[in-house]
């Protein structure tokens, strides 16, 4: 698998001596059943999670490319839920479901759909392939059934229970319906061949029984379709016209035709399989991601850690990167992973323009500048985003004692650091030059004080025109806002190859500190954007309150991908 940041090669298609538009192969499939009038030039799409947790980034790619064909053939595209299996299902997760497309700037056809709205269309259509000898109910275990499947090398074994009669078959699958049998006691299975190459299509399960409560219908089922059965069966119900799903599912076409053989339409919906979204340093499976909640390693399936959408959107992602990043991946038919860089060069490119600079001190510590006149503070004029004149500047409230950032002095400074050091000057953003005299530390030895002094005849704006290498930001102590600033890493450790991904934890992914921010952001709101000088993009959290000021930082400033495709 190739790690790949660049779209695929598009497929180019000529629509006019002058013009070349380019094309993905899905959209070259629709572009092609449009011409032939194959579903009369109707496009109908859906998007099919499972609400067995919270969507990811990967589904954010199905997402995009699902509704956004709807719109680009003036088509529709259908949410629906397949809650084919309630032991794992809760409504807790269609509401995030719901939430996590509107969000992403989507909208569904009509109401959302349930594979549990057609259980009863697809028990009927179950009994007719019972009728036509196509499926037979069988009494073996499930182990049973998957040490007589055999392999690539080997066929399976065919079931004693295989040549049952229809009316037997008919007789034992309606006492399965009416739970007269316990979990696993009985399967419906396709009669189809043990000794098809394709592994899938060896006698699959259609109906097992789940004596479980469903969020949708309650008590009324005891036996529940499996996907490979029920999913085509809700596309032809529903009368979609392209069934677009991950690479994963390629194996499982001959099945989906299959099922379909027999439904009574002459539009049958075709599968296409596209390659699902892999992104190095996440974690891209719902199973990995529960467990991670369950274990208690992360708060919640919305910790601004997970890649779930909902823990992106708490990280402060917005809609416009996401869209933008699936996007700039494109659609691809081989699998490959995307480097998260990219990701985080779309949030980069989305906010820069938009996010004011304010200062913020992530951990601070006191400058007190000691020639400063004690009880008296000026205002300075500095920009609200120097690449965006609109948005205009601001003045922030110089004085005597400030907060510089801690790793910002160096007692003993190396080659090259440019910043504040004993003796040496640096110009404060929109203020003054100073330079330290004197550092205060406690009886542990940790430094509590720096002092300095300025040069009055620097201020930012009066023509000075000496030069410094270092420029600091800073926070004016009277006037400053108490934030929790929370400085976030990836979930897993550097090294990690995923496989154990429970002992590879990274319990250093999350830093908080207590930091110092300008005056401004005492009426920051959920939601808010900024850009912290030097620090990066955050975000103010949800459990931020006008007491209590909570900042999540989204990507920090470096920019590799940008950088590496400059190379």
């Amino acid at each position: 698998m190739e790690v790949r940041t660049l779209e695929h090669k598009d497929i180019e298609k000529t629509v006019a001596p002058e013009e070349v538009v380019s094309v993905n192969f899905i959209e070259a499939i629709i572009n092609k059943d449009n011409e032939t009038g194959k579903y009369g030039g109707r496009v109908l799409t859906r998007f099919p999670p499972e609400p067995n947790g919270y969507l990811h980034i990967g589904h954010a790619k199905s997402i995009c490319l699902n509704f956004g064909i709807g719109k680009q053939y003036n088509g529709l595209t259908n949410l629906r839920f397949d809650d084919t299996n309630p032991a794992k299902e809760d409504v807790e997760y269609v509401n995030s479901i719901m939430e996590d497309v509107k969000w992403l700037g989507f909208d569904w056809a009509d109401e959302p759909r349930y594979a549990s709205d057609y259980f009863g269309q697809m028990y009927e259509y179950a009994k007719k392939l019972i009728t036509l000898g196509k499926a037979y109910v069988d009494d073996q275990t499930a182990d049973e059934i998957k040490q007589t499947r055999g392999d690539f090398s080997t066929p399976g074994v065919n079931s004693p229970y295989r040549d049952r009669s229809v009316e037997e078959n008919l007789k034992l699958f309606e006492e399965m319906k009416d739970g007269q049998y316990a979990d696993g006691e009985k399967v419906l299975r396709a009669k189809i061949d043990m000794g098809y190459p394709n592994i899938v299509m060896r006698d699959p399960v259609l109906y097992r029984i789940v004596n479980a409560e469903h969020h949708n219908t309650g008590n009324e089922w005891k036996i529940y379709p499996m996907y490979d059965f029920a999913h085509p069966i809700e596309d032809a119900i529903e009368r979609v016209t392209h069934s677009i799903c991950t690479l994963e599912f390629e194996v499982h076409r001959p099945l989906y035709d299959w099922v379909l053989e027999d439904w009574d339409d002459t539009e049958i919906p075709q599968q296409i399989e596209f390659a699902r979204l892999n992104v190095t340093k996440m974690v891209m499976s719902k199973r990995k991601l529960r467990a991670l909640v369950e274990a208690g390693l992360v708060a919640g399936w919305d910790d601004p850690r997970m890649p779930t959408i909902s823990g992106l959107r708490r990280r402060g992602y917005t809609p416009e990167a996401i869209r933008d990043f699936c996007d700039r991946i494109g659609v691809a038919k081989a699998d490959s992973v995307v480097d998260i860089a990219l990701l985080e060069f779309c949030i980069r490119e989305d906010l820069k323009l938009k996010a004011t600079r304010p200062m913020v001190v992530i951990d601070p510590v006191k400058v007190v500048i000691t020639n400063y006149p004690e009880g008296q503070a000026e205002l300075c004029t500095v920009e609200n985003n120097p690449e965006n004149e609109e948005l205009g500047n601001r003045e922030v409230v110089f004085g005597r004692e400030i907060y510089i950032e801690r790793n910002d002095f160096m007692e003993e400074p190396v080659k090259k650091f440019f910043r504040l050091a004993p003796g040496k000057e640096v110009r404060l953003k929109g203020a003054y030059f100073i330079t330290c005299t004197d550092v205060i530390k406690d009886e542990n030895g940790n430094i509590t004080e720096i002092h300095c002094t300025y040069d009055p005849e620097t201020k930012s704006g009066s023509g000075c025109t000496r030069k410094v290498k270092g420029t600091l930001h800073w926070v004016e102590a009277s006037t400053a806002v108490d934030i929790e600033s929370r400085l976030y890493d990836y979930l897993l450790k550097e090294d990690s190859d995923g496989k154990d991904f429970l002992g590879d934890f990274n319990h250093e992914s999350l830093q908080v500190f207590h930091s110092k921010g300008e005056a401004c952001l005492a009426n920051t709101v959920p939601g808010d954007h900024f850009q912290f000088l030097r620090q990066g993009y955050f975000v103010t959290d949800k459990d931020s309150t006008p007491n209590h000021i909570v900042m999540n930082r989204i990507v920090g400033l470096r920019d590799s991908w940008a950088k590496a495709q400059k190379k």
